[in-house]
């Protein structure tokens, strides 16, 4: 699994130290009941957090674990997404292979079918409403060089691919199969055979639940502002002007992470997602990825989802304050009414943003900051794929 170090060592590591009026104390039942007796602690409710979780309670079933998060429900990535399975693309792939050593870029594409894997393992498909529908990459006329670079290396890919996916041929193009989709303005398509649509509420949902079989005890509504390494464990900090200690932490909060720990190198990225009212004979039929991966689109219950475009204002979309812009959802309509569902009348019935995290390095951090204090964030916008293990690696990580 992947670890990526950063230069910060105990006792160097700064981590943030709000001052907070104290508002109220717990009670002394409180404090016997809730917080003494915590061996383990996970802070952040998400993906990634639960799986930790669940690791550690493997690990060590007589510990008591305890998942916390300041929401009642995540509020980042892992119910806030598009719902697919995070394989990728090809041009995603090229463009890792510019940034990146070539068995990087293949070791992080075997994370993520391995990930997948274990997800569905865990969650079960029926649960997790998984749909291999594939994943399409729509190509506009102004895309005709990236397309061209596609085509030239698909055999190659799919070759290495077929050692990982077991698929003899993982991309595929599709230009047939566009009037199909019912897509308007697109001239070429590839079709990659390992991506899927996943329902993440239910994939979360899911989670809880066997989190609860396992005793693992889970806590919304609790923010934590500070954590402080000590020789004998983590005193936390929370927004109500309380403290209170734990032998072990694991931070899972993803794109939030710096507002605990402030020099990571990790920043949060928002996304955009809007959903249509239902459409009367909808063709479109899979997950769809469009100008260059930056929008994302599929079906989802007789509706178009569509988000993302973010690069169309990268400074005001990094940020980790939900939320929504008129550049950006005009964009999204733009897109729906020219490309998606030409001719087609729709309103917008749902709307909401989510958060990822995103950083130099297109590699997950798991790493040990501390002998108590373990780091599992920075998934990339592939957290889908990749969450369940990188949860788990960081339970391992701190059982050292």
């Amino acid at each position: 699994m992947v670890s990526q170090q950063h230069g910060l060592n105990y006792p160097q590591l700064r981590i943030s130290n709000y001052e907070s009026q104290i508002q109220h104390s717990p009670s002394y039942w409180e404090q016997q009941s809730f917080w003494q007796g915590i061996d383990a602690l996970v802070i952040g409710s998400g993906l990634v957090g639960l799986n930790a979780a669940l690791e550690l309670k493997r690990l060590a079933p007589t510990w008591r674990v305890m998942v916390v998060d300041r929401s009642p429900l995540p509020l980042g990535a892992s119910t806030r997404n598009a719902g697919f399975a995070c394989f990728g693309s090809m041009t995603e792939l090229l463009d890792d292979l510019q940034h990146m050593s070539e068995s990087e870029a293949w070791e992080l594409v075997e994370m993520r079918w391995r990930g997948l894997q274990l997800l569905r393992q865990t969650i079960g498909d029926q649960h997790l409403r998984y749909e291999p529908k594939g994943g399409i990459e729509v190509f506009t006329p102004a895309d005709e060089a990236s397309y061209e670079a596609c085509l030239e290396r698909m055999e190659s890919f799919n070759q290495t691919l077929r050692n990982i996916t077991g698929l003899d041929e993982t991309f595929v193009a599709a230009d047939d199969k566009i009037k199909d989709w019912g897509l308007k303005g697109i001239p070429h398509a590839i079709l990659n055979r390992a991506e899927g649509q996943i329902h993440t509420g239910e994939m979360m949902h899911r989670l809880w639940t066997l989190a609860r079989e396992m005793g693992i005890e889970q806590l919304g509504g609790l923010p934590i502002i500070g954590l402080h390494p000590e020789s004998d464990g983590i005193t936390l900090q929370t927004e109500n002007g309380w403290s209170f200690q734990v032998p072990r932490v694991v931070v899972a909060t993803n794109g939030f992470a710096r507002r605990l720990l402030p020099d990571l190198p990790v920043q949060p990225a928002r996304n955009q997602v809007l959903v249509t009212s239902p459409i009367a004979g909808l063709k479109l039929n899979g997950a769809f990825h469009y100008d260059r991966g930056y929008v994302y689109f599929r079906d989802i219950d007789g509706r178009v989802l569509i988000g993302g475009a973010r690069n169309l204002d990268p400074d005001g979309e990094t940020t980790d304050q939900l939320g929504h812009t008129a550049l950006i959802e005009n964009r999204l309509k733009e897109i729906l009414h020219e490309v998606i569902l030409p001719d087609q009348p729709f309103d917008i019935d749902y709307r909401w943003s989510g958060i990822m995290g995103i950083g130099p390095v297109k590699r997950p951090i798991i790493e040990a900051l501390h002998p108590n204090l373990v780091v599992s964030v920075r998934l990339g916008g592939m957290g889908v794929a990749i969450g369940s293990e990188v949860g788990r690696s960081a339970a391992k990580l701190l059982g050292k």
